[in-house]
Formats: C-alpha cells, structure tokens, sequence
C-alpha cells in the first residue's frame, strides 16, 4: 500500500471509523482547516499504532508506543496542525516525530517537512513506514530535537510533539520571521499548556492555545534524562 493509492480511492478497511474520526474533529472539535481534516481522512492511522491496538487507532485517545512514548489524540495532531496555519508551500520542522503519524498528516499539508526524533528504533521504524507509504518530501534525522536541525534553516513552521519546561532558544532562532511553532510547555513533566509562537524582526510573540499533557521533551534545551 502507498499513500497514492490511498488518496486514489483503495480500500484499506478502515474507511468508515477514519471518516467518523473526521466527522468528529469537524462537528466535536470544530476543526475548521480543510485541508487537516482531508488529510486526517487519508492518513491510514491504523498503520502508526502497533498491531495489538488497531482497534483504538480511530478512536478519541492517545495510543501508547514502546519506550514510554505514545501516538497522538487526534484532536491533538487536528489542533496543532491546524495552529500552524500552512498553505501547503511551507518547510516544517517536527519535533518528537514518533510513529510517523503526525509527520504523515504535515506532509499532506505542507511542502517539506524536515522530521526529528531522539529514540533510534522508534525513529528507524517511522522511517521505514513512511517511505514504504509512499511520502518523499520527508527528511529524517535520529538527535536530540531540542537543538533543532540548523543546516536546513530557517523554517516557515514547527511542531513540537513534547512537553517542555521552556520554549527552546535554538528553534526560535531557527524560525522564519513571521513563522510560527505550537509547541507544549509547562512547569512539571506531567500537563502543559500549548503555546504558539510567531517570530518577530527582534524577538517572538506567543499565544495561550489552550491545556495539554504530552510526553516530556528530552534534551539540551528540554527536561534532562532521568
């Protein structure tokens, strides 16, 4: 199976709990960005989830991965996603990029994206799923996300898929003036609230978007390792 294939029409199975997914983004949520929702409903999410939990893949949670770390509520890949406001011309960074599925549903959106995650076999899997799926406008990268990926920017947007105590200094520099980050931050490891960040000619504004719990972000410019 590819992502072609999907877009084109085959059948995977899951087609009616993915639309009722959709439908409530839409109706539940009011997720508003077309072209979000249309990718949501091409995204064969099923595939980003392990194989024993397939049937929790549509439904409104988060699904947990190995190595503590888990697949995005929907609403929350809906949201951020969304926040980012892209019009399908832009270079994005992701942050935490996981299974793959919030890297996936981007690179329907966006023009490039640019995909960092610090667990190796985690990171191998994900890559190795996307590229069987089809999608060619990823780059990947196994490193400490808080650093960013400085070679490749500046950046018209971000995700960041992790909770932080703090918004790192390096992703902003390495930001567009006038581009915006969602990224999760709060004082403790366990509930955030979700920030988005626009650059600015001289330094960066930055949005209350609303509470969240992700897991930690681990790095330089993160939460240290326990």
């Amino acid at each position: 199976m590819n992502i072609i294939a999907s877009k084109s029409g085959s059948s995977d199975g899951f087609e009616i709990p993915r639309g009722r997914m959709v439908e409530h983004l839409r109706t539940h949520y009011k997720i508003a960005d077309e072209s979000v929702l249309s990718a949501m409903n091409t995204v064969p999410r099923h595939l980003f989830v392990p194989e024993a939990l397939r049937a929790q893949a549509y439904k409104d949670n988060a699904v947990p991965l190995a190595a503590g770390q888990t697949v995005s509520q929907p609403f929350i890949v809906a949201r951020m996603s969304e926040l980012l406001e892209l019009k399908g011309r832009e270079r994005v960074l992701e942050i935490g990029s996981g299974s793959g599925y919030q890297t996936a549903v981007l690179a329907l959106i966006a023009r490039k994206v640019f995909a960092i995650e610090r667990i190796a076999p985690i990171a191998s899997d994900a890559k190795t799923r996307l590229m069987n799926l089809g999608y060619r406008n990823i780059s990947y990268r196994t490193a400490d996300g808080t650093t960013g990926w400085e070679v490749y920017a500046p950046f018209d947007a971000m995700l960041v898929a992790a909770g932080g105590p703090i918004i790192p200094e390096p992703l902003v520099q390495q930001l567009e003036i006038g581009g915006r980050m969602v990224i999760p931050i709060g004082k403790d490891q366990k509930t955030q609230t979700l920030i988005r960040v626009t650059r600015t000619e001289t330094a960066y504004t930055t949005e209350d978007c609303g509470p969240c719990a992700f897991v930690p972000l681990i790095g330089q410019h993160g939460w240290s390792q326990k």
